[in-house]
């Protein structure tokens, strides 16, 4: 598990290996980093799940950072782009000469969460979280977020089993 100070840390590594490479890089963090780092709503993380440019860059990099602080080799991971659809506000966590990092808007995050929906992850803590962060009380309103980002085509059943579970509807 991956703590807050060692996501930091190894994002300021990070931003090293590309200052000293001459390359620029932009880190999008979504999932368990971005409850953890943005949001303290957990104390660590499996991995580091985001989008970035330039991919091959910073993949190279993120992996001379693993080896060089003894992380995983996939401490940071693209495995959720798949999750992410249309325009969504953002904001900036971190600034570095060489590298930035970002996270999606709360209600994208309920979102891409309770389109996850995983019982055997952290989705229902989170759900939870953003959910109580957010203010929202009903269903309707988490349908009408997610339905604000995702098409239809792309909502699972389960979501719907999901969320109705949560808020006990």
């Amino acid at each position: 598990m991956l703590t807050a100070e060692q996501i930091k840390s190894s994002f300021n590594a990070l931003n090293e290996e590309l200052r000293r490479q001459g390359h620029k890089g932009e880190i999008g963090i979504v999932g368990g980093s971005v409850m953890c780092l943005i949001y303290n709503a957990r104390a660590a993380t499996r991995d580091v799940d985001a989008i970035f440019e330039p991919s091959h860059i910073i993949r190279q990099a993120a992996a001379k950072i693993a080896g060089d602080l003894g992380l995983p080799t996939d401490w940071l991971n693209d495995g959720a782009k798949a999750y992410l659809v249309k325009d969504f506000a953002r904001q900036d966590y971190l600034q570095l000469s060489n590298l930035l990092v970002w996270a999606p808007e709360p209600k994208y995050m309920l979102a891409m969460k309770c389109i996850s929906a995983r019982w055997d992850s952290s989705d229902s803590d989170d759900v939870i979280f953003l959910t109580n962060y957010l203010g929202i009380r009903t269903s309707q309103v988490i349908f009408d977020i997610i339905q604000s980002y995702y098409p239809n085509s792309m909502i699972p059943p389960k979501t719907k089993f999901f969320i109705e579970e949560l808020l006990q509807e």
